[in-house]
């Protein structure tokens, strides 16, 4: 992978990883589509460059996340995290298996769709407004929403928000919280593939940050791939949010059904491989 593909998996990542659209589903396609050789430092790159996306939230939200004294919102979002930290570290084998698989990605790319052409007329009372008022039940059943996204092309945004609106959060509400709700949760998971998580890399078992140091050009990459994603998110976060108020949900759910049937149809051509 060089530097024009890390420029490009930055922006993709960053546009697409707080939409409702699925951006493990468009970083498979993505690399599939420009050919990028799929081993373990492209598998590593396209978990860590969530990283960047991580950041964008926390700057844009930095009040927010640095208002210490407000201790209950910590506690939300880590009881809202337990339910991906738990199946991430049970299924982690199982969710690697799935994320080399683009049939897996069209098939929930299009389900997802479908699901969001009805989300907004399905849930039409939200009474609940701010976070103040997201109790720590409510804030678990969005997390085990959010554990649906562990299959790809599912969307974690779009399993954490219909999982707030399923709660009776507002749409903006819904949104920002699986925002706050992605930190620990993509930094859990950045975090263990990093550190944790052993790779085999050109025969050898190495952890993430070994394999990223390994050579000039992988740091290079990773860093050029972060730093484009963590650009592209802050406006992506913004576009999104003043969308949402107004419009809904349903343009994105006819953008995963017309991307679903594409992809489906680029795998059964043998365009790109099953």
């Amino acid at each position: 992978m060089g530097i024009v593909e890390a420029v490009i998996l930055g922006i993709v990542e960053g546009l697409t990883e707080f939409l409702p659209v699925s951006s493990t589903g468009h970083m498979i396609i993505t690399s599939s589509m420009l050919g990028i050789q799929h081993d373990e430092f492209t598998k590593l790159f396209e978990v860590a460059i969530q990283f960047g996306a991580i950041l964008a939230v926390v700057i844009l939200y930095a009040r927010k996340f640095f208002e210490f004294r407000r201790w209950e919102f910590y506690a939300k979002l880590i009881v809202g995290v337990m339910p991906a930290l738990i199946l991430g570290f049970l299924f982690s084998s199982k969710i690697d298996e799935l994320l080399e698989s683009p049939t897996v990605v069209a098939i929930s790319m299009l389900a997802g769709g479908i699901v969001l052409l009805f989300i907004d007329s399905a849930f039409k009372e939200h009474p609940i407004e701010s976070d103040d008022q997201i109790t720590y039940p409510k804030a678990f059943i969005v997390g085990l929403w959010q554990t649906i996204a562990m299959i790809p092309g599912v969307s974690r945004s779009a399993a954490s928000i219909i999982g707030g609106m399923q709660q009776k959060f507002t749409r903006n509400l819904a949104a920002e919280f699986s925002f706050f709700l992605a930190v620990p949760t993509m930094f859990a998971a950045t975090a263990y593939s990093l550190f944790l998580k052993k790779w085999e890399h050109e025969g050898v078992v190495r952890k993430g940050y070994e394999i990223i140091t390994a050579s000039r050009d992988n740091t290079i990459t990773f860093i050029v791939g972060n730093v484009v994603a963590f650009v592209v998110a802050i406006f992506a976060i913004r576009l999104f949010i003043n969308y949402l108020k107004i419009y809904g949900f349903k343009v994105f759910g006819i953008y995963r059904i017309l991307a679903g049937i594409i992809l489906l149809i680029l795998l059964f051509t043998g365009v790109i491989e099953k």
